[in-house]
C-alpha cells in the first residue's frame, strides 16, 4: 500500500480511491463513507453522490478539463490529481488552476507516479498531500520539504516573490 504524506506528516488514509476504469453503473456508492471518485463517475452519478452522506473527493486525470467541474469544487473535500508518469507535468498546472482560478480550499492530493524528488515542487503548486509510489521511502521523503531554505519566486502558498516577503518582514 502506498504511503500518504499529508501536511508534512505520514498518515493513514481513510479514503477509498476509485480508479477510472471501475464499472460505474454497478458501484454501490453508499457503502463507503469517504470516496474519491473519477470524473466520469461524478458526471454520470452526481446527484446520487451528493446525496449519499459521506465525504466526497474527485479524481482528475491529466486529460480532464477543469471547466467541467469549475462550479462544483466546493462539493469536494479532496481532489486527487493523477500523475500517470513522473515526467507528465500537467498535474502541476491543474493544481495551480484549482487553487488560484477556481478557489479550491480543500485537500489537493498528488497520486500516481509520485516520487520524493517532486514533493517540494508539487507543494509549491498547491498540493498538500501526496500518495507516493510504492518503491518510495515515506520517511526519507519528508526531507524533501526542507531542501530549499530560500525560494525567490512566489508560489501557491505565498505568491509574493522573495523581495516582497522581505519588505513585509522589515528585512532589507
Amino acid at each position: 500500500m502506498a504511503a500518504l504524506i499529508r501536511n508534512g506528516r505520514i498518515e493513514n488514509d481513510s479514503w477509498r480511491l476509485l480508479s477510472a476504469d471501475i464499472e460505474v453503473r454497478l458501484l454501490d456508492v453508499s457503502a463507503h463513507p469517504d470516496l474519491i471518485v473519477p470524473l466520469v463517475l461524478w458526471q454520470r452519478r452526481r446527484e446520487e453522490l451528493l446525496g449519499r452522506g459521506g465525504r466526497l473527493g474527485l479524481r482528475l486525470g491529466p486529460d480532464d478539463g477543469l471547466e467541467i467541474i469549475a462550479n462544483d469544487v466546493a462539493h469536494f473535500v479532496v481532489i486527487a490529481v493523477d500523475f500517470p508518469s513522473f515526467t507528465d507535468g500537467r498535474g502541476y498546472s491543474t493544481a495551480r488552476l484549482l487553487r488560484e482560478r477556481h478557489g479550491f480550499k480543500g485537500e489537493l492530493r498528488a497520486i500516481g507516479d509520485v516520487l520524493r524528488d517532486q514533493l517540494l515542487y508539487l507543494q509549491r503548486c498547491g498540493f498538500d498531500s501526496f500518495t507516493l509510489r510504492d518503491d518510495q521511502d515515506p520517511v526519507a521523503a519528508l526531507d524533501a520539504f526542507k531542501e530549499l531554505a530560500v525560494r525567490y519566486q512566489g508560489d501557491a502558498l505565498d505568491p509574493r516573490p522573495l523581495f516582497r516577503r522581505r519588505l513585509a518582514a522589515g528585512v532589507a
